[in-house]
């Protein structure tokens, strides 16, 4: 297989100009082919960088879900570090005004409920309104490019809008974070944004991150593991729910339970319900952190068989549905606060992306079911994104 480099390794090829300063969103999640870091790579290639921007999670990818994080000075380099996830979402106008330029490479995970993506949005809409040009530094999408595999809802953007979705993609996009530039481009700035992107080469976008021979790296606290990148889609609808998603365990978003819940009983129903390309095994577990922490909890670990055919968000959603018919009266709806959310209310509809899902579970549990495969549908999402296809 041929070698594998990134959008950094693309760009670190072109010679620096001659006192062109440059700001850097990053964390410590990212690094040339060579495992040297972003930021240090460029400083040894002589671009001259000025100052870094870091998403939700810090610099140090340390930080917990949700939590704001202040600016800091990177003990790497002896840059400043500008917060993203503090009191500012997107750079204000005062701290680009002295930069020729943005660069943004970050590790998408290839889920719209994945903050990164809304950073570069915010970063998109800055650098337009300051007519600072953006260079998005690019890389595989670890849950593969294959249209064929996206999953929805679509956003609503009328109903569901918010950091975990500010735009109309669907849940599971399947597109590159620099093909996701290039459609927000013609989508939200049309000329107006000066926007290159350096792509990644050699990458076959049927293939998964596991195809790609390269060392997994935590792209945040609680994508802790390779499998954890096809699971994440699935589990992470539990947040808006009083179930543990697995966060305080060594196993978050790959496990899932309560007190109340019995595991064989789960198990055998996802089991038996058919659900291609993943199996599920009874888990014990006590978490230490989040919901029902110290105390002990019963479920499931999802085990993907078969990548390809494994679908996260279709079988998130039937699981959803398990959950709600095995356990009526102990479902219930839960908040999820976060440094955006202060409250955490609807965090089930904005994971979704519109109230129609919910809706569909309250209103009729064993129909639900059948409606799953509609929910999830991609109506015109290859025909509106095959234009910025990359690879």
């Amino acid at each position: 297989m041929a070698r594998i480099t990134f959008g950094i390794d693309h760009f670190l090829q072109t010679p620096p100009a001659k006192n062109q300063r440059w700001g850097l969103v990053t964390n410590d999640a990212v690094f040339t082919r060579d495992f040297i870091p972003v930021r240090q790579a460029l400083l040894n290639h002589g671009f001259q960088l000025v100052r870094l921007f870091s998403p939700e999670h810090g610099l140090q990818v340390v930080g917990a879900d949700g939590a704001l994080m202040a600016h800091q000075t990177d003990a790497l380099t002896g840059l400043p570090v500008f917060s993203l996830y503090s009191d500012n979402l997107r750079p204000p106008a005062e701290v680009l005004q002295d930069l020729d330029g943005i660069l943004f490479d970050l590790p998408d995970i290839g889920v719209r409920f994945y903050t990164y993506i809304w950073t570069l949005s915010y970063v998109m809409e800055a650098c337009h309104a300051a007519r600072v040009p953006l260079v998005v530094l690019d890389r595989p999408n670890p849950l593969s490019g294959n249209l064929a595999l996206a999953e929805g809802p679509m956003l609503d953007e009328t109903q569901a809008a918010s950091f975990i979705g500010r735009w109309g993609i669907l849940i599971r996009h399947s597109l590159s974070i620099g093909e996701l530039a290039l459609f927000w481009q013609k989508e939200r700035f049309g000329e107006g944004l000066d926007l290159k992107v350096f792509t990644a080469q050699n990458w076959d976008r049927q293939q998964f991150f596991k195809d790609l021979g390269l060392p997994f790296v935590p792209s945040s606290p609680a994508i802790s593991s390779m499998e954890t990148l096809l699971t994440y889609p699935a589990l992470c609808f539990l947040e808006g729910l009083n179930v543990s998603e697995g966060r305080g365990t060594a196993f978050p978003f790959r496990v899932c339970g309560a007190p109340w819940v019995d595991g064989l009983v789960l198990a055998k129903a996802f089991n038996d319900s058919g659900l291609e390309g993943v199996k599920a095994r009874p888990f014990s577990f006590i978490p230490s952190e989040g919901f029902y922490k110290n105390q002990s909890c019963q479920g499931i670990m999802l085990h993907v068989l078969d990548a390809p055919v494994f679908r996260p968000v279709y079988v998130g959603l039937f699981l959803v549905g398990l959950l709600k018919k095995l356990y009526p009266e102990q479902l219930q709806w839960a908040n999820y606060p976060t440094h955006v959310n202060k409250t955490g209310a609807r965090h089930f509809d904005l994971l979704t992306g519109t109230p129609r899902v919910r809706e569909a579970l309250e209103a009729d549990v064993d129909r639900f079911f059948s409606q799953i495969g509609d929910l999830t549908g991609v109506g015109d999402w290859r025909e509106r994104t095959e234009a910025f296809l990359l690879y």
